[in-house]
């Protein structure tokens, strides 16, 4: 409209004007002077554009003059919101009153503006803002809305009706902005608005709904979050930065990201927070998030409400009657949505009380100052991070801090411990729902002397679940901490006995982590804090865990012990274990243990005869029997499967492996069997490649990729599958699993291991299967960075090369990567490796035409009897060289049989003739090529 505004007082005088008074008269009315009402009276004249008195009187008796429709002139941009902006526009077309509710500081007016300046055109006598939050008797809410449209009061009837009257023809648009303290005057008012006024529709925002029956409610939830740096929490943070002068670079954008996320997507929080932008910077920013009531505020501002996040609080908090005040601040201690059953018991209320908790919720969430959610167990409520941490403010200025506070660790632990064992499909969600307020019970009794006990028994439980829901990093901490509550719960002889127990689960979950440092230093921890209880043969037991971890778990240290540091060790473990047979039998696996790993290779005393090696492992397994301990049965039959290796028993070692498994059944739950499993899966797996067992090894193997602690070592966990799929010659499968291998391979930080590096040459063969070359050269470089030179050189690393070679028919290359003799090699690397190794020398040697391939095949048969596939490819050897091709469509057989499809496709190409069709379509149904002409 191009009217100029009209005053309230003008607008005053103007309607006695249609009454036909003179000046005196309208003067004594309105009690002011009659030289007053003449200049009033010009003013009408300049503003409305009328020629006379008499013309004013016309206008103000056919159509009352109200004050000109504005909108307040927004002092920034509008960012964001292009979602709740289209819905809000579209709700107020379809009903006369919608209300915008949401918390303080959420963005309810500055939506609202947006939308009516939007709407602006669609209302021909425009429209009008209100602004209640000067008003605090709900029965002057008509008298505000007077001031605004620029109506008075007129003779016989009051200000109310004037405005329904003076509004009963108009087509307009009203917004009553921050309605909540005076909702009981604003519905009725509104009702007999839209009755009387049926062009006129009504826009309110308020943190409470005005619960009636013409009300249409739109909730205006926080700024979204999502979508990384175009959210329009990110946005608005950005924009109100660069205001500043300081706008955060693209390397910023995920610490921006991050901030606005803890500020919960609350408008004024993130602009109160770009305004300290320049001189807190995002660091500063981010540390004191943790106290957003004293970092999130401003300088003075005509709306003392938004001078700051507190403010805005203040002001909802003085709303609320004393009962749910305190209902708001002892809720606040939850962190994750809960129940009223939970409330309840948390706030400390009596059992009269407790029955009006419910109610109470629903009166905070009405208020805008919870979130409710359902859920399937029942209705959960939630306050922003901004209204908890103003609830724990006053929770402290309350006093009831420590007393709500216990409450709420109680609640965790009966929580959690209701949790049990992790059965049922809905177990994590039920985890999911309680951790964080574990976490938090933890933090604030593990930082008062006087709660140790409550912290050790949290600590210890949130460790167990956080363990079962396999996440190991925080289980491992968690486990940790519980000892350290326990070392410090009066000092006592019990206390310390915990400590060490809980310093052991730490060293157990720290093995499933493959942290091989972090397992001796808590072991050596545990056995300290055992002796000095006075537990001396548990301090033994301990050491000689630490020792047997130094050489059994080698691959696993940053930096391995030295020889003379676990040599010690062990010494001092047969000091201490007395005749303890948990003890004696730990130390006998620790003499055994450093001796010989897992896949034979000598680690210790090279005097020690290999049939000694061999008793001591043997020694170790009876010992733990005894005990009727699986996993230190399973830890000794893995040191006797090393030993027999090396005794040159690989079907021994491979049967002591599998028997690990058996054993292992009957383990109870917890991080030592569990990282037990995972080696017993793995070794299993890996002596079963070295014995030929293929669908066996890939059976472990998928097992141990598949277990749902191993997340965090996936590239370990999928090793052996590689490499047993890669000598089966399932490319497809080998390629897939390859990408998942190095991705996990290069977070990890590129770790060196006795597995990782056969399985990245497993990925590497299988892309010289396909002939893809530049990818096989791309894994060959893995292979040198994940594993060791020298089972590269002469283990793995020949078998592998060796197997591509002969397919790409580069015979001779073939025939010198084997060069060496299977006798010597074998003392340099693992067992694993010298059925393949042998087998293909004699392969080689054949195709070549080398004078000692008989004497090559002879020898190659002795050492591989046993292993089905091995066995199959030294046959096909002798077929070939003797010229029986009977016999080379039998090994094809055998091959199959022996679950190795690759080398049974390969034996249809090299009996030719029309075997040679049919032994292409097979590699090529394996995603393998067919590699050179064997006839050519």
């Amino acid at each position: 409209m191009t009217t100029p505004a009209v005053s309230a007082r003008e607008a005053e005088v103007l309607t006695l004007l249609g009454e036909h008074l003179s000046n005196a008269e309208i003067a004594a009315r309105l009690f002011i002077s009659v030289r007053t009402v003449e200049s009033h009276v010009s003013s009408l004249l300049r503003k409305l554009e009328l020629p006379d008195r008499r013309a004013l009187s016309r206008r103000a008796g056919v159509r009352r003059s109200l004050a000109a429709p504005a909108l307040p002139a927004p002092l920034t941009d509008f960012v964001g919101r292009a979602r709740e902006r289209g819905e809000l526009a579209a709700a107020l077309k379809a009903y006369r009153q919608v209300t915008a509710v949401g918390p303080g500081g959420v963005g309810k007016t500055r939506l609202a503006l947006a939308v009516a300046a939007d709407a602006a055109g669609e209302f021909t006598d425009g429209v009008w803002f209100v602004d209640l939050v000067p008003v605090t008797d709900p029965g002057r809410v008509g008298a505000a809305v007077a001031a605004a449209v620029g109506v008075g009061e007129q003779p016989g009837r009051g200000v109310d009706e004037a405005v329904l009257a003076a509004l009963a023809d108009r087509r307009a648009l009203l917004v009553l902005d921050n309605c909540e303290q005076v909702r009981d005057g604003v519905a009725p008012f509104v009702e007999r608005l839209l009755s009387a006024c049926p062009q006129v529709r009504v826009l309110i925002t308020s943190r409470a709904r005005l619960t009636v029956p013409f009300e249409r409610v739109f909730p205006v939830p926080p700024l979204s979050r999502d979508g990384g740096g175009e959210s329009d929490a990110v946005a608005l943070f950005l924009d109100r930065a660069a205001a500043v002068g300081l706008s955060p670079g693209p390397a910023a954008r995920d610490r921006v990201v991050a901030l606005c996320d803890r500020l919960g997507g609350m408008a004024l929080a993130i602009e109160l927070a770009a305004a300290r932008l320049p001189s807190l910077g995002l660091d500063g920013l981010t540390a004191g998030l943790s106290d957003q009531l004293r970092i999130l505020s401003g300088g003075s501002r005509a709306d003392d409400r938004h001078r700051s996040v507190r403010a805005v609080l203040d002001w909802s908090h003085e709303l609320l009657a004393p009962e749910d005040r305190a209902l708001l601040r002892r809720v606040s201690v939850f962190v994750v949505p809960f129940t009223a059953d939970a409330a309840a018991e948390v706030a400390g209320f009596t059992p009269l009380e407790r029955a009006r908790v419910a109610d109470g919720l629903g009166r905070l969430a009405e208020q805008s100052l919870l979130a409710v959610t359902p859920s399937g167990d029942g209705t959960r409520y939630q306050a922003l991070e901004t209204i908890r941490q103003y609830g724990e403010h006053r929770l402290d200025e309350a006093g009831e801090r420590d007393g709500v506070r216990s409450r709420h660790a109680a609640w965790c632990l009966a929580a959690a411990t209701a949790l049990g064992d992790g059965e049922g499909p809905d177990w994590r969600a039920r985890f999911d729902a309680v951790a964080d307020d574990l976490r938090a019970a933890l933090a604030w009794a593990a930082a008062r002397p006087e709660r140790r006990p409550e912290a050790h028994r949290l600590a210890l439980t949130l460790a167990g679940l956080a363990f079962t829901r396999t996440l190991l990093g925080e289980a491992q901490e968690r486990y940790e901490q519980a000892a350290v509550a326990a070392d410090d719960e009066a000092g006592t002889r019990g206390a310390a006995r915990e400590r060490a127990e809980a310093l052991r689960l730490a060293a157990a979950v720290a093995g499933c982590r493959r942290l091989g440092d972090d397992m001796l230093r808590l072991h050596r921890a545990a056995a300290e804090t055992a002796r000095r209880a006075g537990d001396t043969a548990g301090a033994g037991r301990d050491l000689a865990a630490a020792a047997t971890i130094a050489y059994r778990f080698s691959s696993t240290f940053a930096q391995v012990p030295p020889r003379d540091e676990v040599t010690a060790l062990l010494a001092r473990a047969r000091e201490l274990s007395g005749a303890d047979p948990q003890a004696e039998a730990a130390v006998a696996l620790a003499e055994a243990a450093v001796v010989t790993d897992a896949f034979g290779s000598v680690q210790g005393d090279t005097d020690n005869t290999v049939r000694e090696t061999v008793e001591r492992a043997g020694l170790a397994v009876r010992l733990a029997r005894r005990t009727g301990d699986p996993v230190a049965e399973s830890a000794a039959l893995d040191a006797l499967s090393g030993a027999r290796s090396w005794d040159g028993d690989p079907f021994g070692a491979a049967s002591a492996a599998r028997r690990r498994l058996d054993v292992l059944a009957s383990a109870p739950p917890g991080p030592a069997a569990a990282h037990e499993l995972m080696d017993a899966l793995a070794m299993a797996a890996g002596t079963a490649v070295g014995a030929g067992r293929l669908p066996e090894a890939r059976r472990w193997g998928r097992r141990l990729a598949e277990h749902p602690l191993l997340a965090e070592v996936g590239h370990h966990a999928t090793s052996w599958l590689l490499v047993a799929d890669a000598f089966a010659g399932h490319g497809e499968e080998v390629l897939a699993a390859g990408v998942r291998f190095l991705d996990a391979w290069e977070r990890s930080g590129r770790q060196r291991s006795f597995s990782l590096g056969p399985a990245a040459a497993a990925v590497a063969a299988v892309h010289g299967l396909r002939g893809d070359h530049d990818a096989r050269s791309t894994w060959l470089a893995v292979v040198g960075r994940a594993g060791n030179a020298p089972e590269h050189r002469h283990g793995y690393g020949a078998v592998f090369d060796a197997l591509v070679l002969l397919h790409q028919g580069e015979i001779d290359a073939a025939l010198d990567r084997v060069a060496p003799e299977p006798e010597e090699v074998w003392k340099w690397v693992s067992w694993v490796w010298l059925h393949w190794y042998a087998a293909l020398r004699a392969e080689a040697a054949v195709l070549a035409g080398h004078p000692a391939a008989r004497a090559r095949i002879d020898a190659a048969r002795k050492v591989v009897a046993g292993n089905p596939v091995a066995t199959a490819q030294v046959d096909r050897a002798e077929a070939l060289l003797t010229g029986n091709p009977p016999r080379l469509l039998a090994a094809a057989a055998a091959f199959e049989a022996a679950g190795s499809p690759y080398q049974a496709a390969r034996t249809l190409l090299l009996a030719g003739g029309a075997h040679r069709a049919a032994g292409r379509a097979a590699l090529a149904g394996l995603g393998l090529g067919p590699g050179a002409d064997p006839a050519g």
